[in-house]
């Protein structure tokens, strides 16, 4: 991806995304991982955001979370860069007759000041790694802190660096280059229902640092830590028990010093300053 035309990129993660819109409520976006992590962050976001609060959702896929906020009572505007996963949260809305508490606008995260609400939002949520497609969150953290209202919060999960299983995982394969691919500092490819999307990875405090001017930092945590990350959902199927256990445990320890920053995902709390 060109550092001076990041467009090339995000368009090529449009594709991605429009291409899988139809089914992504299937395993292939919604197994049981990834609706434990949902679980994890739903709890976060009921702890921050007060009842009857009007949230904006940065990359709102298939409208779960932004249905499930608005039937706890939200006014909700979901965003997302694929015009088809936004016409998935519509048609999701329309069916549990939420369409008044649910807005959909086809806007990526790096594209925020098309929308025009200074002030207006209690507070802003990303779920399972949007985030990680913006060539430039800086520019995200000037948005939102346009868009919030003072003291309003941000509740983010965001794709890790480290993630413990899946070194495991590939470098039994041998796959260094896969073994790898986290740590790149810059954007890398990753293949998606072959399309390519953009990802950057990031680490909490690396994350953190492009928000710090207008946010302070509340909490972080690691999401997936001794739990294996979505796409190894063999072990959930084939190892119940020993599944539900690991999460138990990833959730008593994954907010401890030195462990809060691995896992297939972090989840991060920011409060406006």
């Amino acid at each position: 991806m060109s550092r001076h035309d990041p467009l090339p990129a995000l368009n090529d993660t449009r594709e991605a995304f429009d291409s899988v819109a139809a089914d992504y409520d299937s395993p292939r976006g919604n197994n049981p991982s990834i609706q434990h992590m949902r679980q994890e962050m739903w709890r976060r976001c009921d702890a921050s955001f007060a009842p009857g609060s009007r949230l904006l959702d940065l990359g709102c896929g298939t409208g779960l979370d932004a249905v499930r906020m608005a039937q706890l009572g939200h006014r909700v505007t979901a965003t997302d860069w694929s015009a088809q996963m936004v016409r998935r949260t519509r048609d999701r809305a329309e069916r549990e007759q939420l369409t008044e508490r649910v807005q959909t606008i086809a806007v990526g995260a790096h594209e925020l000041q098309r929308v025009v609400a200074d002030g207006a939002y209690d507070g802003a949520y990303s779920n399972l790694g949007p985030l990680n497609c913006v060539p430039n969150l800086v520019d995200v953290s000037r948005e939102c802190a346009r868009l919030l209202a003072p003291g309003g919060a941000l509740v983010f999960t965001v794709i890790g660096r480290i993630c413990p299983w899946e070194i495991i995982h590939y470098g039994r394969q041998r796959n260094w280059a896969r073994v790898k691919l986290r740590f790149a500092r810059n954007c890398v490819p990753v293949s998606m229902n072959k399309h390519t999307i953009w990802t950057r990875y990031y680490g909490p405090r690396e994350f953190y640092r492009s928000f710090a001017r207008e946010f302070r930092l509340e909490r972080f945590c690691g999401l997936c830590l001794l739990v294996p990350p979505p796409y190894l959902s063999w072990v959930q199927e084939q190892h119940p028990r020993w599944y539900q256990r690991l999460w138990r445990l990833d959730r008593r320890i994954s907010g401890w010093p030195l462990l809060r920053g691995m896992g297939d995902h972090f989840l991060m709390v920011m409060r406006k300053r």
